[in-house]
């Protein structure tokens, strides 16, 4: 019994020290430009390790996606933990994942290589079970109490897809504070106490 936690402890170090060396290759290359050759080496362990955890290369950047996410989404929870309010959550929320997502290989790995290689719908799972999860939980709370659920899931799917927008333009050179102050901006106004229904009826035809 001993034996087989010892080789299970042996396991999950050997996954570890290739989860760290895969995410320092593909955070610095990017996908296309890092090898497994590279990944085993920097781990410093055997080619058959690597294969015997993760089926191939495209399995091994999917786990360091779902980690990264996870990570990012942790970074937001604690940047907004002290906010009063459910609105001030979301902005506090928002400015965390600026700085979050201010290193460009990271916005390469989420935003670029994420989608490209693994495909939107596992994208989409990915945010859903982390950052998208608390997005879409942080807008139903400073939402009116009667907004309907799809309305709320669209809702968060529309903010998310602006975060992620302004963080690709401000990876490319625009004003970081000036998309932070338009987005703060939008928020502000989608979950301010008011009646959006003539809103809705100007969009409706």
């Amino acid at each position: 019994m001993q034996e087989r936690r010892s080789n299970a402890d042996r396991s999950q170090e050997t996954r570890g020290v290739l989860l760290a060396a895969a995410r320092e290759l593909f955070l610095e290359k990017g996908y296309a430009a890092t090898g497994t050759p590279e990944v085993v080496e920097r781990a410093g362990v055997t080619r058959g390790a690597l294969y015997h955890h993760f089926k191939d290369k495209k399995a091994l950047f999917q786990a360091i996606v779902e980690l990264e996410a996870a990570q990012i989404a942790a970074e937001i929870e604690q940047g907004s933990s002290g906010a009063e309010t459910p609105h001030a959550a979301l902005l506090l929320g928002a400015r965390s994942y600026f700085v979050a997502m201010q290193d460009p290989h990271r916005v390469r790995l989420m935003l670029l290589d994420g989608p490209a290689i693994l495909g939107a719908e596992v994208m989409r799972r990915i945010d859903l079970e982390t950052g998208g999860r608390e997005l879409r939980q942080g807008i139903e709370d400073a939402l009116q109490p009667d907004t309907p659920p799809a309305q709320v899931d669209t809702i968060a799917d529309l903010v998310s897809a602006m975060f992620d927008r302004a963080v690709l333009a401000c990876n490319a050179g625009a004003d970081a504070r000036a998309y932070e102050d338009a987005l703060a901006s939008l928020l502000t106004m989608l979950t301010c106490q008011c009646d959006r229904t003539a809103f809705s009826n100007v969009l409706t035809p």
